[in-house]
């Protein structure tokens, strides 16, 4: 994808703030769209496709999060989320909500159009029209490294951003520990203790997808030291 063709949402129930966005986004070429709180943006999603949202957290009536939570029952569109909370509480309970990143106000917009660029680099390409597929099996679920989708039975299995990023990053060298440093980097993420430990959500929400026992995992291996391992059948 051209970053530049993207087409963002941005939800925010501050006028100002939202204004000033839509204004920034287009200058930086994307298509923006914008919506006054939560009920717009359901109005605004059940009739048009997004390749990112940008979200604020804390709006009146349903939350960014709730919103998030609900989204993802459906869509893996990514979601940035917009916090003027900047504890770590907060910005994990973005992130197993289903957000692929959060940003904590007040930020330079410079910033925040660098993750939303990093975020649109993370999402699945279009696969070449022809591929020798590349199939990894882990248990009932199978997962193509070339398209990047994974599929249990006939039903396909939605995958967010990152998640997606990750299966990539895994399946490139299964049976091998990919250390949490390496994660971070590879999602384009700054280095931290902060950032890790968001990785370390994320990994937490791809083992519901992938595993019969998520607290047992067969697949998603945790190694001691080491960090995590993909160990398909």
């Amino acid at each position: 994808m051209n970053d530049l063709d993207a087409h963002l949402l941005i939800v925010d129930d501050d006028e100002r703030i939202r204004d000033l966005l839509k204004k920034f986004l287009m200058r930086s070429g994307f298509l923006v769209t914008a919506a006054r709180d939560a009920a717009h943006a359901r109005r605004v999603l059940s009739g048009l496709d997004f390749d990112l949202i940008v979200m604020d957290v804390m709006m009146p009536g349903e939350d960014g999060i709730t919103l998030t939570k609900a989204l993802r029952e459906t869509s893996m569109t990514p979601i940035l989320l917009l916090t003027a909370k900047g504890d770590t509480e907060h910005r994990i309970q973005g992130l197993e909500a289903g957000a692929d990143d959060y940003l904590s106000k007040p930020f330079e917009p410079k910033e925040l159009l660098l993750r939303i660029n990093a975020i649109l680099r993370r999402m699945p390409e279009a696969p070449p029209e022809v591929t020798t597929p590349k199939i990894l099996h882990l248990g009932p679920i199978r997962y193509d490294i070339e398209k990047g989708e994974m599929w249990q039975g006939d039903q396909p299995v939605r995958l967010t951003a990152t998640e997606s990023q990750l299966m990539r990053i895994f399946s490139s060298c299964p049976g091998e520990p990919v250390s949490r440093t390496r994660l971070v980097e590879d999602l384009g993420r700054d280095r931290g203790q902060a950032q890790e430990r968001a990785v370390d959500v994320q990994i937490t929400r791809l083992r519901r997808k992938i595993e019969s026992d998520p607290k047992q995992p067969r697949y998603l291996q945790t190694v001691r030291g080491a960090g995590y391992m993909l160990a398909p059948d």
